[in-house]
């Protein structure tokens, strides 16, 4: 019997998911963005940080094939806006991260795989990117401060993870871990936030395909200021549930406490997915605004992605899902 493919309710035609080329003042790329004080400086930054990329031992996996079954509904976000608003805690506040990110060393860089699992391995992101096949997917970036973005994501299923760790039964979540150089990371410094930055889903979501574990974008290794050399993406969550700069992933029986819950969790819960009709106790979720066109339209249950998530969820109404 043949193989019935059936298009997601969320992916268009191929010609719609290519962005026209995008020619843009100055001036007008500020106000697209909403940023006003955006700076030369940190443009220029935007530019150089892709180029420090170039050194990277895995440039030659780059860029990887696409898969075609991960397609938009809008045109992408250019990189030039992408690589210039980032949320970066660990290198500060403040949006335009980009030139401060550029310290964040990236090699040597190892994750350690551990936990409830048959073979605890510590690995080089060499040695990881090059194990397992990279491919290229277009995805939504939600954040939870109701801006979004879309992206071309390079990497490979989280699922992958789970292959070469083998968890053992008892094992019901992902802990990710990031690295802890205050030195390196003057944000680390601070004392308001419990680093390093934790998150973690479930072995189910881990196992969902649209879960992605980050190498690359923009047909390039991953920007610093995105998380380099390895970060997560899960298109249908808020985008603090992505961490970056993995540095340790274990399978564990207790549900992690990422940093956000642990500072508020009123206002950042566990499962983070999104839903427009539930609002941050702050702000409305109901709409979002675009980053590069500064457009403000209405916000998808699970960002778009519910008919592949949904299930995920079943007969779970007694869980705060959303935030």
């Amino acid at each position: 019997m043949a193989n019935i493919h059936r298009r997601p309710s969320w992916a268009i035609a191929d010609t719609l998911a290519t962005p026209e080329a995008v020619f843009l003042n100055r001036r007008t790329l500020m106000r697209s963005m909403g940023l006003g004080a955006l700076s030369a400086g940190a443009m220029v930054a935007g530019i150089r940080s892709g180029r420090a990329q170039d050194a990277d031992p895995t440039a030659d996996l780059y860029p990887a094939r696409r898969n075609e079954a991960y397609t938009l509904d809008r045109d992408l976000t250019p990189e030039d806006i992408n690589a210039n608003y980032n949320n970066f805690y660990e290198y500060g506040t403040q949006k335009e991260i980009a030139e401060a990110a550029q310290a964040l060393r990236t090699r040597p860089w190892e994750i350690a795989i551990g936990g409830l699992v048959e073979t605890p391995i510590t690995i080089g992101i060499d040695d990881l990117v090059r194990r397992i096949p990279l491919e290229t997917r277009l995805y939504r970036h939600r954040c939870v401060e109701a801006w979004s973005m879309t992206i071309p994501w390079s990497g490979f299923p989280m699922k992958a993870l789970l292959d070469i760790a083998r968890p053992q039964a008892s094992a019901k979540f992902l802990r990710f871990e990031t690295f802890l150089d205050p030195e390196m990371a003057p944000g680390q410094n601070s004392f308001l936030y419990p680093w390093p930055y934790i998150e973690g889903v479930t072995i189910a979501e881990a196992a969902n395909d649209l879960a992605f574990m980050v190498t690359g974008a923009y047909d390039k290794p991953v920007a610093r200021q995105h998380g380099a050399p390895l970060r997560v993406a899960l298109p249908w969550k808020y985008g603090f549930k992505s961490i970056k700069s993995i540095r340790k992933i274990d399978f564990v029986e207790e549900r992690p406490v990422g940093l956000w819950e642990a500072i508020q969790p009123s206002e950042y819960g566990f499962w983070a997915n999104v839903n427009p009709d539930v609002p941050h106790p702050r702000w409305s979720q109901a709409t979002e605004r675009v980053l590069h066109t500064g457009e403000r339209v209405p916000t998808q249950i699970y960002n778009g992605y519910g008919e592949q998530v949904a299930g995920l969820y079943a007969g779970m109404d007694d869980q705060l899902l959303y935030m």
